[in-house]
């Protein structure tokens, strides 16, 4: 059983009419995995709506304590790619699981979003990466404590 717990962030955004910017709504993630046909056992959470810019200390407590509660060794967390590396520090402690940080540059709603083969990635990564906290982006698997999104180049890099 792999845990899936979505935080809101880019992937997670949605555009409501002309007029207005985009907003974090309802995860995607239910109906996006449906339609990928993944069979792979998995349960969807949405822990929150929130883009990571505004996630505090308290949000990420929140999101480590269902970690920690969750009976699967195999997390994955959909989450803002602004703090990202943020809050796979403060669950860089958690031991006997693998924890995988995924996001999207585009919302998921968009055609050209980077959503589906990010969450893709990150589902096999997952599966295959021994225990530790990991973030999985754009075809790469970081080492959380050496990661660092660089945003002129709207991309992840290893220090």
């Amino acid at each position: 059983m792999i845990d899936i717990f979505t935080t809101g962030g880019t992937i997670d955004k949605v555009y409501f009419d002309a007029l207005s910017e985009y907003h974090i709504g309802p995860t995607p993630l239910p109906n996006m995995l449906a339609e990928n046909n993944v069979f792979v056992p998995h349960r969807v959470t949405q822990l929150m709506r929130k883009d990571s810019l505004e996630l505090t200390d308290s949000d990420r407590a929140e999101i480590r304590a269902a970690i920690v509660a969750s009976d699967a060794d195999k997390v994955l967390i959909t989450h803002g790619t602004d703090t990202m590396v943020q809050t796979a520090s403060a669950l860089a402690d958690i031991k006997g699981k693998t924890i995988v940080l995924t996001g999207a540059m585009q919302p998921a709603t968009l055609r050209n979003s980077d959503a589906e083969f990010n969450v893709g990635f990150a589902l096999a990564a997952v599966q295959t990466l021994a225990h530790g906290v990991y973030i999985a982006m754009n075809g790469e698997v970081f080492d959380s404590a050496t990661a660092r999104k660089d945003r002129s180049a709207h991309r992840f890099m290893h220090e």
